[in-house]
């Protein structure tokens, strides 16, 4: 539960921030812009089913995400921290 919680998590904050509209590296058209290698494609890749997989599992056992316990302070910052390192090991 932890894991999906902190995968969708993930999902939301790298979906929010590629949203962004402002400069990119590369700047212009014609300057080249980073491209994942495949290793982090391949890893990106397989965070993202094993989301699917873990939220298609849930609803095949009728649990509602009203029904989710709601995070105790403490695991809400794990999350957050855990964020924050993701956030940044993207940046780099």
């Amino acid at each position: 539960m932890k894991r999906l919680a902190l995968l969708l998590a993930l999902m939301f904050a790298v979906g929010s921030a590629l949203a962004q509209s402002g400069p990119r590296k590369g700047g212009h058209k014609g300057q080249p812009r980073e491209h994942l290698d495949q290793e982090q494609r391949q890893r990106l890749r397989q965070d993202l089913n094993d989301a699917r997989r873990d939220v298609y599992r849930e609803r095949q056992r009728g649990a509602s995400p009203r029904e989710a316990r709601r995070l105790s302070p403490e695991e809400r910052e794990q999350l957050r921290r855990d964020i924050l390192d993701a956030n940044r090991e993207l940046r780099r």
